[in-house]
């Protein structure tokens, strides 16, 4: 085992072929600020680049995964070779596995949403609160969540800022296993060690076949994201949301249209 800091907020640890990496902010939830998107693409891009290395886990601290972007910062989170948090639109060649434990939240649930397979703890809660900050979901999930759950989940989740617990999630196909608490990476480290025993070039090309399945529609549902994005950009209520969210209290939504 190898650990090495990438960042103040983010680490890696080498496990043979695989490549852990750790989002570790907990005392903001590990909320993605521009120092942890740079850890996480630097991260991946050693994971993409190091030919040893075949498989990668991205994972959170013990008591949580990460609650998405840290909206108090408003700093741009677009990485040049990951987009948004260094992962959310990587083209990637090896496999990436979720570990999480704890909350997903937001652009947390989306990170996990673009990774290959997902194992959850029992304390897991996978979650898409933005319009109850008046915004919208931009990483990936407007289109990914009803991909990978069904449709009416998908919306119950985008629209009502309800949570999705672990045995829910794996019943519904979006979860591939449930552990003990604190057990998420134990399980994720031998879900890795099985794909390692795999040919690592059919493993690349299996992987890019079912992403060219999907390719067409991402590019579409990246356009109606970022049409969402610039109409709520243009919203009276999302500094309503904003304001409520940093002062803690109930926001009062004038529901007038963008401008």
């Amino acid at each position: 085992m190898d650990y090495s800091p990438i960042m103040s907020t983010v680490s890696t640890e080498r496990h043979d072929r695989v490549l852990i990496v750790r989002i570790e902010r907990e005392e903001r939830r590990n909320a993605i600020n521009r120092e942890t998107a740079e850890g996480i693409e630097a991260a991946l891009n050693l994971l993409d680049d190091d030919p040893s290395l075949w498989v990668g886990i991205i994972t959170g601290t013990p008591n949580i995964f990460c609650a998405g972007t840290d909206i108090r910062e408003r700093a741009d989170l677009r990485m040049p070779r990951g987009g948004e948090y260094g992962v959310i639109r990587r083209q990637r060649n090896k496999p990436l596995i979720a570990a999480v434990e704890g909350y997903a939240l937001g652009g947390g649930f989306e990170i996990a949403l673009a990774c290959d397979l997902i194992v959850a703890s029992a304390t897991a809660q996978f979650g898409l609160p933005e319009t109850k900050r008046g915004l919208v979901a931009t990483s990936g999930a407007l289109f990914r969540a009803p991909r990978a759950l069904p449709i009416n989940v998908a919306r119950e989740l985008l629209i009502t800022g309800r949570t999705l617990d672990p045995d829910r999630a794996k019943d519904l196909g979006v979860v591939n296993a449930v552990t003990a608490p604190g057990k998420a990476l134990d399980e994720a480290l031998v879900m890795a060690a099985e794909i390692c025993e795999s040919s690592p070039t059919s493993v690349s090309l299996s992987l890019k076949a079912i992403d060219a399945l999907y390719a067409e529609a991402d590019t579409a549902g990246w356009t109606i994201t970022d049409d969402a994005k610039d109409a709520v950009l243009r919203s009276p209520d999302i500094a309503e949301g904003l304001d409520a969210f940093a002062s803690r209290r109930t926001p009062q939504w004038s529901g007038l249209p963008p401008t």
